[in-house]
């Protein structure tokens, strides 16, 4: 069982930049493929980026290439999303989970964090 917990969420201006972040407990990342999410209201859950077990692959939505950086630190076994040159429609809860290798579904997830970007 894998147990996560986001933070770093909040209020930022239109260009500005937050590190979420995206602690783990029960066991380590390092065997897990991550992935970030985010749910703005109305709207459905949708992918933002990804990151392999072994740092090796990433993939990010297209609306955040080149200004959402996700990356992890296993001996903190935290995995992060450093998102700069924030716009509006950025706002959301966001979201972390967990991928077992080779499975298509992520099994877990954590509770969200809030992020608001204001004009």
């Amino acid at each position: 069982q894998v147990h996560l917990v986001e933070s770093g969420g909040g209020l930022v201006q239109a260009g500005g930049s937050l590190r979420l972040s995206c602690a783990a407990s029960g066991r380590t990342l390092n065997s897990y493929d991550m992935g970030w999410f985010r749910q703005a209201p109305g709207k459905e859950r949708e992918f933002v980026a990804f990151l392999s077990w072994s740092g090796g692959s990433t993939a990010y939505a297209d609306f955040v290439k080149g200004r959402f950086t996700i990356s992890r630190d296993n001996a903190k076994n935290t995995v992060y999303l450093q998102m700069n040159s924030l716009k509006p429609e950025d706002t959301a809860v966001y979201y972390c989970a967990a991928r077992i290798i080779a499975k298509d579904e992520y099994s877990y997830w954590g509770q969200g964090t809030q992020v608001t970007v204001s004009s």
